[in-house]
């Protein structure tokens, strides 16, 4: 007992290092503090506006996507695959998933979009990076909602609360769901990486984590906390989340008709 101690002990102290060493070559290099000056640029910029995050579910394929030309918008990860059908990109694309930064890198750095990577994928990029690609810290073990670009973010499991943390940051009063199904047919360990087999039943897509991707299983568990989390940072603001996912199990979020939104 007493070595399994020690070793969990050096183990936070080693991540700890790890995680400090982060902050500082974020704050001392030139893309870090570029990155840092563009998120306080965001901060507060669309106070009481709305923003639509768009999750990759297979729902997507029933959601007139078109309605959202003129509305402000998180893609996340592999949602380029659906621009072309758009004919326009999201406002923004997020990309949090180390096994997709690997394998996609030279396809998001090529899209005409604002482009959001964890700072601890950096040395991952090229050197030479389009302007309008940004990096935030993030951090390990469950942390607090946050609210300030200063301060890690917790990537709680999935891509869709890292988006959650910068539609507030950005002063967004109401954020709305799409495409968050939280199901998925393929089953394992949460976080286990698998290779495909085959086409993805998961997504919007059957080409997004297509025979030979490797990815990822999810921890649905832990993005749930996350998510209760995130609803109650908004709702202490006044502000709120909604969910407007076509047949989606989340239950997080109060339930709205898309539709209606229009």
């Amino acid at each position: 007992m007493e070595n399994n101690s020690t070793a969990e002990f050096w183990k936070r102290v080693k991540t700890h290092l790890y995680h400090r060493k982060l902050s500082l070559t974020y704050r001392l290099s030139r893309d870090g503090r570029a990155s840092l000056r563009a998120l306080k640029g965001l901060q507060d910029q669309y106070r009481g506006k709305r923003c639509f995050i768009l999750g990759n579910g297979p729902s997507l394929r029933q959601t007139d996507l078109s309605k959202l030309r003129s509305e402000y918008t998180f893609g996340l990860n592999r949602i380029y695959l659906l621009f072309p059908e758009m004919g326009f990109p999201t406002t923004w694309l997020i990309s949090v998933n180390r096994l997709v930064l690997e394998q996609c890198a030279a396809e998001i750095l090529a899209l005409p979009t604002t482009k959001f990577f964890p700072w601890s994928f950096r040395k991952e990029l090229p050197r030479q990076l389009p302007e309008d690609t940004h990096f935030f810290l993030t951090a390990s073990g469950r942390r607090p909602f946050t609210t300030d670009p200063r301060v890690p973010l917790w990537q709680g499991a999935t891509v869709t609360y890292l988006a959650m943390q910068l539609a507030y940051i950005m002063g967004f009063e109401k954020v709305i769901l799409i495409g968050v199904d939280h199901s998925f047919t393929t089953t394992g360990p949460a976080n286990a990486e698998v290779t495909s087999q085959g086409e993805d039943p998961n997504h919007f897509s059957p080409e997004y984590f297509g025979k030979g991707f490797r990815w990822q299983l999810p921890d649905l568990e832990a993005s749930e906390y996350a998510y209760k989390v995130a609803r109650e940072a908004f709702i202490s603001d006044g502000r709120e989340i909604v969910d407007a996912t076509i047949g989606g199990k989340l239950t997080v979020f109060p339930k709205v008709d898309y539709s209606s939104l229009f």
